[in-house]
């Protein structure tokens, strides 16, 4: 069989093939791909779907070639189609060549891409021959005709299906993105909606497009338009709904806009879309004018029952850490326990409930002078409660070598650990320490070389203090005196100014009801601080607090600060729950996922990053965010708890192992985080044997955890809502990337790949606002499909030339090619010669960028001075922040990867 392929790809393409000789090609081929879909299963399989459909295609045009070789037809009919027969053959012949080369390893070409090619070529053959059997052979009274007739009608539905599915997806290199491409973009939607909902029977019955001018009526843009205008009519009238009388129309509000983003996001990911279009989408609108009537008909009361909005202060410039207040004999007990002249290694433990400020006197001890000068090496590490302990010591690694080196997973940190501390004092703190097996693992890395170091932990849990003591006595952290309590209020609510008189006795009550617990205080003070300083007010705040000496009572007052937070700051704070706990969480990246959500309003007198900015200042206000440095914040961890409860009833976001996702269809809000389980053999998410309906309606993805290789079996492409896809871990192949650009609605996109470029349905990405990949050391080459990113705001990758990095090769872009709303730009490598030293004219509006200097592999080292030019940073408008190196990576050579 293999030889016969061979023969046939070696002769000639000829215009005058026998017709014996192309039943018998035909047949070959039937045979050879019959054959190879068994023996080479396991290779075929990332491609089942496309080679079945290559199958059923090439049968069928066997099957009808051999009417006409019997007679069954006259020539005469088909005469038209023979000719376009011999050039499918031979086009099929090549690709089973091909095929067949690429798994002896002989070439390199992805059969894939040449597969999806092959498919837009030959499935219009079959349309024709599809167009003579509904037409010409119709009144035929051959039963063998009949039969073809019945058996192509059959089949057509899914491979025309598959046929449209494959020409959306390599639209970008066949048609251009004019307004006629979009209007075809569109009629594919629609006929796609048709084949995936509507019955064959009816697909193939007489009055068919009787009922296609019916969906017609049904379907005017006009319904979506309005669903818009009557929401946006019906939000207006409301501010914060905290009054019951308005919470209850506020709630059907919520679900009726859910229920038409469910309806609308159905029909575009082609799930019962026609149900949705003809019935679910006029039900909706009419629900929508009902609520519309019930708020114009109750305006006046929801206007007057709505709460006065919070005073909106003026945002003063942030400071770094808290106000904190008491604790100084417990501060100096831990001291002198740090300190004392005890050779052997010590654990000193800080126990308290939640809340408590357990971090707080290990925060003021850790940054002592008299520490810091005792100890040779300091480190701080928050533990989380699903907490990986190889992850935790290279964290503490990192600090002890004062780098921020990548985690690897076969890299051995216990031992380096040991290493880097042997003979040295040090002082170790574990912060939030959940569990004795926790304790366990972690401590054991730490050896005693008695020299004094010391390990300092916080617990909410006595047994974890307990668990393996040495030589110092846990410190049960008691609360803040009554005194303490007023003290921390008045500071967090009136600075270094003295609280009036007249509230003064009113501030201590509410003090004293916050039970001596400084997470307490600290919410309330938020609350109190965005009021208007009015007795009324305060005492109504008085009057709604109770005791704190529990948790629950602890998220009480949590919903509290929560319900007087400004509408537009609370999807932001309930999505800081999407990171881990104790999870230090980057300003800057916190506001490209924020605006990739939608949260951000635009504002045409600021950018989206100061719009952003401004968000977290109000939230770092509230004392629901804790700033922990110039360029980070976290949360407390009730906080943490609050913020995830209140996302997934909202459905916000949700968690969920990778082995979760097979149990359940339920579990799927709009916005996921999938932490991977390696015991799981399937990820289902992906996989093309089991599909999670819900999963199409995902509007936020990120998968943790997952250091495999994705299936090339697997795909992205019925994701087709997602605003923000985070697949930090998994190394992308081409296919998946190819997926990936005809997601249209990306805003945020975090990625590893080592592929060489982007591929060209990059340039579908027309909402792409965030573009972050881990491309390890294989610096990559910027596409043309980048360039033309109107909205990309945030451009960072691992390393990547703007240019192929040839002296003799001359700009691949136009002149006239930007990115004008680019504002992050870090680690390109400019070969920055003569003709490229205005390179950054291409980004205006920059705020922030770090590059390197690439030098040419023949540039003459005694001479790199006079031949390299330093690209010009005055034709930047906004650069506040530039970090330029120099790159000798040409004088390396570079790694490749598998």
């Amino acid at each position: 069989m293999e030889s016969c392929l061979s023969s046939y790809h070696n002769s000639e393409p000829s215009a005058t093939m026998t017709e014996d000789q192309l039943v018998e090609l035909l047949d070959a081929l039937l045979v050879y791909l019959h054959d190879q879909s068994k023996l080479l299963a396991e290779f075929i399989c990332p491609l089942k779907t496309e080679y079945e459909v290559l199958q059923n295609v090439c049968g069928n045009l066997r099957d009808f070639h051999g009417l006409k070789v019997n007679n069954y037809v006259e020539y005469e009919t088909i005469e038209y189609v023979l000719p376009q027969f011999q050039r499918m053959a031979e086009r099929v012949r090549h690709f089973c060549f091909t095929f067949l080369a690429y798994h002896c390893e002989m070439i390199d070409d992805v059969p894939q891409v040449k597969l999806a090619h092959l498919l837009l070529e030959i499935v219009p053959v079959q349309l024709e021959v599809m167009h003579i059997c509904c037409t010409n052979l119709k009144a035929s009274k051959s039963a063998e005709v009949g039969h073809f007739n019945k058996q192509l009608l059959e089949a057509s539905p899914d491979i025309l299906r598959e046929y449209l599915i494959h020409l959306q997806e390599h639209r970008v290199n066949v048609i251009t993105l004019s307004t006629s491409a979009q209007n075809i973009h569109v009629m594919i939607e629609f006929l796609l909606i048709i084949l995936t909902d509507v019955p064959k029977d009816i697909i193939h019955h007489d009055k068919f497009f009787v009922f296609l001018s019916r969906v017609v009526d049904l379907t005017r843009e006009e319904e979506i338009e309005l669903v818009k205008e009557y929401l946006q009519f019906i939000r207006s009238f409301f501010g914060n709904v905290e009054q019951e009388l308005n919470r209850d129309l506020w709630t059907r509000v919520l679900d009726v806009a859910y229920e038409a983003e469910h309806v609308i996001n159905s029909i575009l990911v082609r799930d019962h879309g026609l149900l949705q279009l003809i019935f679910l989408l006029p039900d909706t609108v009419e629900k929508i004018k009902l609520i519309k009537k019930e708020v114009q008909e109750n305006i006046s009361l929801i206007v007057v029952n709505s709460p006065n909005k919070p005073v909106e202060r003026k945002s003063s410039k942030k400071q770094v850490g808290q106000i904190i207040v008491g604790f100084e004999e417990e501060k100096n007990l831990i001291i002198s326990q740090l300190t004392r002249r005890l050779a052997e290694l010590d654990v000193i433990s800080i126990i308290g409930m939640p809340g408590a400020g357990k971090t707080t006197p290990a925060y003021k001890v850790f940054n002592n002078k008299s520490v810091t000068s005792h100890f040779d090496i300091r480190a701080w590490c928050t533990v989380d409660q699903e907490y990986d302990s190889k992850k935790v010591l290279h964290k503490i690694f990192n600090q002890v070598i004062g780098l921020d080196a990548e985690f690897i997973e076969d890299f051995d940190v216990y031992d380096e650990l040991r290493k880097k501390l042997h003979s040295r004092r040090y002082l170790i703190v574990l912060d939030d320490l959940c569990d004795t097996k926790a304790r366990d693992e972690l401590t054991m890395a730490f050896q005693d070389f008695q020299k004094g170091s010391r390990i300092l932990l916080t617990s909410r849990e006595k047994k974890v203090a307990l668990h393996g003591k040495r030589h110092s006595n846990p410190l049960n952290l008691r609360l803040l005196r009554q005194e303490e309590s007023w003290e921390l209020l008045e500071k967090k609510i009136f600075g270094e100014e003295s609280c009036p008189d007249e509230l003064k006795g009113v501030g201590e009550e509410i003090a004293l009801k916050c039970d001596g617990l400084p997470l307490a205080l600290d919410l309330i003070s938020g609350v109190i601080a965005k009021m208007e300083k009015k007795k009324d007010l305060w005492l109504e705040v008085l009057n709604n607090l109770k005791s704190f000496k529990n948790e629950g009572k602890v998220m009480e007052v949590i919903e509290l600060s929560y319900d007087h937070l400004l509408d537009h700051l609370k999807p932001c704070l309930l999505y800081l729950a999407s990171y881990p706990k104790d999870e230090d969480i980057q300003i800057s990246q916190l506001n490209d996922l924020w605006s990739a959500k939608g949260f951000v309003e635009q504002n045409y007198m600021k950018s989206v990053e100061e719009v952003s900015e401004s968000y977290v200042d109000e939230l770092i206000s509230s004392s629901l965010v804790i700033l922990f440095n110039e360029r980070g914040i976290k949360i407390h961890d009730l906080v943490h708890d609050f913020c995830s409860r209140k996302a997934e009833k909202e459905k916000l976001f949700g968690f969920a192992s990778s082995s979760d996702l097979s149990s359940s269809s339920d579990l799927m809000p709009r916005g996921m985080t999938i932490h991977y389980d390696r015991s799981e053999t399937k990820f289902v998410l992906f996989s093309p044997e089991k599909k999670n309906p819900y999963v199409k309606h995902l509007l936020s993805l990120k998968v943790v955890d997952m250091y495999d290789k994705l299936p090339e079996n697997y795909h992205l492409r019925h994701l087709r809502l997602l605003k923000r896809l985070e697949l930090p871990d998994i190394a992308l192949a081409d296919s998946l990337l190819n997926e990936i650009g005809m997601l249209v609605h990306l805003r945020y996109l975090n990625i590893l790949t080592y592929a060489r470029a982007f591929p060209p349905s990059f340039a579908n990405l027309l909402n792409l606002e965030t573009l972050v990949v881990d491309n390890g050391s294989s610096a990559m080459v910027i596409s043309p499909s980048i360039w033309s990113l109107p909205k990309l705001r945030h451009l960072r990758m691992s390393s990547f030339y703007l240019f192929e990095p040839t002296i003799d090769k001359p700009t691949v872009l136009e002149e006239e090619s930007k990115l004008e709303n680019l504002r992050i730009l870090h680690n390109p490598i400019i070969f920055c010669l003569e003709d490229r030293k205005e390179i950054f004219k291409r980004f205006p509006n920059l705020r922030s960028l770090s590059f390197s200097i690439g030098i040419p592999r023949n540039f003459r080292s005694d001479a790199i001075k006079e031949q390299i030019c330093f690209p010009r940073l005055d034709v930047v408008n906004e650069l506040e922040e530039v970090c330029a190196f120099l790159d000798v990576s040409w004088l390396i050579r570079p790694r490749t990867h598998q």
